[in-house]
């Protein structure tokens, strides 16, 4: 039975100026984290913010503005950026034409001991330059060295003058993104045709949200999506919290919203944690192709599986493989393509010819067309030992291509609750390997699963992830700010 359909929401964004922050969005980087990003500000847009231009895109990654200008053009091109133009990095913006830093960094540096955490910076023992397009310095920043935490460190941030000169200094990572933050709102602020609005701030990097509680803005809303588990193994809702998001969590309640992927993971953090205010599921938005839906009996070769991932040890490639093995034996047709590059790719190879499974298991490497890989195939694959919603899963049951999955944390399960796949027990390749030849041996329940998926996908559509940022946006500025004193 195909899952019902329910009527695409409609997304009115209150009237606001509209960021959208995130340490850095560099092609091929980061899996699915970017894309995510690229297509939140690619919905926020549809949906008519800033008239259809969409949200600014900044970033604070200290690259080159070559770099940057590359990226974008990158971006333009594969069509995940509508306008470039928005795109804007901090250290790009950093030098002042004429030599030295920016006018606005300036004047932060010299006017510090105004920001709500600035304490005296010490010198840190080493500094990495940021120059301007002279060779002069504009920025020096503090190495922080085989420090996880290094973001949060309150060494001094140097800013130096025409001449060269250590003009001032700043309190630290967060006191120099803050002050860009506040010279890129007054910007924003400045041309509203009718005075000043409020800022929203959608915050897509737990190391900036961290950093953004001690802004003094009171006009600025910070909207703080999650894009992974919270979890160290086994992942199960009581397991040690990875030590990134302990100080994370002390601080979750000054955000104005948080924006998780999946009911589950809001679930169990409101459980072990308490229920912040403003904790909404606000789903990352997967949009469905016009080709979706294929004809039963073509839902493309028979005995072809692929997977979409990172070659990472979370993502458990090699318990595909070990299963592909019984499944080959039962499927003589059978091949497993595996999309993606990363860190364990020399010692999936390793295992493959171990196997005897060259030439039936292949690491394809990366790929810029997903759709079209997932059209071709009879089924998707994911043996993941975690998400945080599943993107690669979502797009195969956009392109009505029948999933099969392990049952991990988080989102699994609730994206093939409406049908679409087969969850298998997590970790059990024995399970693994028989659900495989179960469904490449029926067809008739290839086409059933086909014909569930892309109305299961609907849950996660860009219409359903706007109406739902849209509303956490209104519940953010119903307030005033929740990291601000009352």
């Amino acid at each position: 039975m195909i899952p019902r359909q329910d009527p695409a929401p409609h997304a009115t964004f209150p009237d606001a100026a509209y960021l959208v922050l995130s340490s850095r969005l560099i092609p091929d980087l980061d899996g699915g984290f970017t894309l995510a990003t690229l297509a939140r500000a690619r919905q926020m847009a549809d949906a008519g913010v800033a008239g259809g231009a969409g949200p600014l895109l900044l970033t604070v990654d200290p690259g080159s503005p070559a770099d940057h200008a590359r990226h974008r053009a990158i971006f333009a091109e594969r069509g995940l950026v509508r306008h470039p133009e928005r795109m804007r990095n901090l250290f790009d913006e950093a030098a002042d034409p004429d030599g030295g830093a920016a006018a606005w960094l300036r004047e932060a540096a010299v006017a510090r001991g105004t920001d709500a955490d600035a304490a005296a910076p010490v010198d840190a023992p080493e500094y990495r330059a940021i120059t301007g397009a002279d060779g002069a310095p504009v920025i020096g920043l503090p190495v922080i060295a085989c420090d996880p935490d290094w973001h949060t460190s309150t060494a001094a941030v140097r800013v130096h003058g025409r001449n060269g000169s250590v003009v001032g200094t700043l309190a630290g990572f967060g006191a120099l993104y803050r002050a860009w933050l506040d010279h890129v709102v007054a910007g924003e602020r400045a041309i509203a045709p009718s005075g000043p609005r409020p800022v929203v701030v959608v915050c897509e990097s737990r190391q900036l949200g961290e950093l953004l509680v001690p802004w003094s803005d009171p006009g600025a809303r910070i909207v703080h999506a999650i894009h992974t588990i919270h979890l160290e193994p086994p992942y199960t809702p009581d397991a040690p919290i990875n030590a990134l998001w302990s100080r994370w969590f002390a601080v979750a309640d000054r955000f104005d919203a948080i924006l998780w992927p999946t009911e589950a993971q809001r679930s169990d953090v409101a459980r072990r944690f308490g229920d912040a205010p403003g904790s909404v599921v606000a789903p990352h938005g997967v949009e469905i192709p016009a080709t979706a839906i294929p004809a039963p009996g073509s839902t493309g070769h028979a005995g072809r599986v692929v997977m979409l991932n990172r070659l990472a040890p979370g993502k458990r490639v090699d318990h595909a493989i070990r299963a592909f093995a019984d499944v080959r034996a039962a499927v003589p047709h059978a091949t497993l393509d595996v999309y993606g590059e990363g860190a364990e790719h020399a010692a999936l190879e390793r295992l493959i010819d171990g196997l005897g499974l060259a030439g039936v298991v292949r690491l394809r490497g990366r790929t810029d067309d997903p759709v079209g890989i997932l059209a071709q195939a009879a089924v998707f694959l994911s043996t993941s030992a975690y998400e945080g919603q599943g993107l690669a899963l979502a797009e195969a049951l956009a392109t009505g291509c029948p999933v099969v999955s392990y049952d991990a944390p988080y989102g699994p399960r609730e994206l093939l609750a409406r049908g679409g796949g087969v969850l298998v027990p997590d970790g059990d390749e024995h399970a693994l390997a028989e659900t495989l030849i179960g469904v490449l041996r029926d067809a008739a329940l290839r086409d059933r699963l086909s014909a569930e998926a892309v109305p299961s996908a609907r849950a996660v559509d860009p219409a359903h992830a706007a109406a739902a940022l849209a509303a956490a946006c209104a519940l953010a500025l119903a307030h005033p700010a929740r990291r601000l004193p009352g």
